[in-house]
């Protein structure tokens, strides 16, 4: 009988362990990540620039009572490679994708990172290591990062009355969705592969917010009882920013052809106009599709409370990189504000200006679910000791990495180098006029005018192209010593960046240890570059 009674209650609190784990796992939280495309100060209430000029009430929500990371820093400075960032936790040197590693010997074995930084299958991520967790994952909106093999581009002004064209928009977008599951994700839908002019056919290059926010619908809808992951990448606020093509667009209108019938999740179009004058705003498509985006927020934090998930929830807001300095490692386009939220807000306060990089977000989020996962090969590191209001690592320096250039932030100063392998430094006069000739012939066919004519003009920090491609170009003119290979600025007395030290004898030393600094970081990071790095 004694025997019988000790069996029970060994049951009993096995049953009972069993119960509490299980409960455990249950109440892990769930995690959205929203992320934002081309933002600009100024479309941030939270921010000097943008105070009061914006309609953003679900934005607003979430900073009101969650954390703004006034840190942040994101560590390359053009879409995909800040993806990358943040989904990998590694910098975007390191991506292993054919097309990024067949130009390094071209490039002097050097890692050339721009819109070519893809995470391949297999590769350790923000959703396959969610998901060999036990989450239910999801991705909707702009890949632009996960290589997705066989696809084909289709050019703007092809004809989408012609069959073949649609069969081949049709395969590209199931070869997308197929790429997602491929990449550790249970669900895939209301995607876009790319922005909309680089997506297909003109009559089809719209953003459809509407689509993919219903996607995102159905995702949560199916996650049940498991906690989810959902990666959730608006196409907005970059271009095509007209109405016609934007915030007013066609809602029936998708990548792949025309929905039978519109989405019915958000308020209708006619309504962000009416909202915008009774805000006593301006209505212009800038504030108009940041209004949309906004809505689409608003969205999906209803359909998360509607289910009683909200509660649970962690939503990130990230935009995916500064824009005022866009394809440059300047403190215009490195420093960049991320939110995120928790019901009852996080231990740390509404504020934090720890130094964080955006190779944080995945080490940061293991440790938030108790992810047993080993972060050793990641570049970044957790701050989610910060967000709990205990002591936390501090960055003793800041590594950047874009096109051509590097740079470093310590304390108050901040390297820029920047070096051209020999390819480029052998273009003759000639093949200058070629590459800027070609180069604004595509900018006419998406519709837009010329940045530059004047072939004589520097190259730019990521595109071979004299004054720059057409993402880098304001930063050419905004910062004096753009062209200059070795630039040092005091960020306390220049937070602009306008006036270069590194010509003047008294910050010699200075400069060398900055150069030295960057050196460190490298030296475990894949690829030469110039004489600070020769591999």
């Amino acid at each position: 009988m004694k025997k019988i009674l000790i069996i029970s209650i060994a049951f009993i609190q096995f049953f009972a362990i069993a119960c509490t784990k299980d409960n455990k796992q249950d109440e892990r939280p769930n995690i959205v990540f929203f992320v934002a495309d081309d933002m600009t100060r100024d479309m941030f209430n939270f921010l000097p620039e943008g105070k009061g000029k914006n309609l953003t009430p679900n934005l607003d929500m979430l900073v009101n009572e969650g954390v703004i990371m006034m840190g942040q820093h994101v560590s390359a400075t053009v879409c995909t490679p800040s993806r990358f960032n943040v989904l990998t936790g590694k910098y975007a040197s390191r991506a292993t994708n054919p097309d990024f590693l067949g130009r390094v010997k071209r490039n002097d074995n050097q890692r050339v990172v721009e819109w070519n930084t893809h995470i391949m299958p297999g590769e350790a991520h923000m959703a396959n290591i969610l998901k060999s967790e036990g989450y239910f994952t999801g991705g909707v909106g702009k890949n632009h990062v996960y290589e997705v093999e066989g696809w084909e581009k289709v050019p703007l002004k092809t004809d989408t009355a012609e069959s073949k064209v649609m069969e081949r928009l049709r395969l590209n977008y199931e070869l997308t969705q197929k790429a997602y599951l491929k990449h550790g994700f249970d669900y895939a839908d209301g995607l876009y592969y790319e922005n909309p002019d680089f997506n297909g056919p003109m009559s089809l290059a719209v953003h459809n917010l509407d689509w993919t926010t219903e996607s995102a619908f159905r995702f949560i809808e199916q996650s049940k009882e498991a906690p989810f992951f959902l990666y959730f990448a608006t196409t907005l606020p970059h271009g095509p920013t007209a109405a016609h093509r934007s915030w007013n667009a066609d809602r029936h209108i998708i990548p792949t052809g025309r929905l039978d019938k519109v989405p019915d999740v958000l308020p209708k179009p006619s309504t962000i106009p009416e909202r915008l004058e009774k805000a006593g705003l301006p209505v212009n498509d800038k504030i108009a599709n940041l209004l949309w985006m906004d809505d689409a927020l608003g969205a999906l934090i209803q359909s998360l409370k509607e289910q009683g998930k909200f509660d649970n929830t962690i939503i990130f807001f990230f935009n995916d990189h500064g824009q005022y300095a866009k394809g440059s490692v300047y403190q215009g386009a490195t420093a960049n504000p991320s939110v995120i939220w928790k019901s009852g807000g996080f231990k740390v306060g509404s504020f934090s200006d720890k130094l964080v990089s955006n190779v944080d977000f995945l080490p940061t989020i293991i440790d938030m679910v108790n992810a047993k996962v080993d972060t050793t090969e990641m570049d970044g590191q957790s701050f989610y000791r910060e967000l709990e209001g205990k002591e936390s690592n501090e960055y003793a320096s800041m590594y950047f990495e874009i096109g051509y250039a590097r740079g470093v932030r310590k304390g108050k100063y901040k390297y820029i180098a920047l070096r051209y392998p020999q390819w480029v430094k052998s273009i003759t006069a000639e093949e200058r006029v070629e590459i800027l000739n070609a180069y604004n012939k595509k900018l006419k066919n998406r519709g837009k005018e010329p940045n530059n004519t004047d072939p004589s003009k520097p190259f730019g920090h990521v595109q071979i192209i004299p004054g720059g491609g057409d993402a880098e170009f304001p930063a050419t003119q905004r910062y004096p010593s753009y062209a200059v290979p070795d630039q040092l600025y005091d960020l306390e007395i220049d937070p602009g960046e306008q006036n270069n030290l590194a010509g003047k004898e008294e910050y010699r030393e200075v400069l060398h240890e900055m150069q030295e600094e960057l050196q460190m970081h490298m030296k475990n990071i894949p690829g030469s570059f110039g004489e600070l790095k020769v591999e």
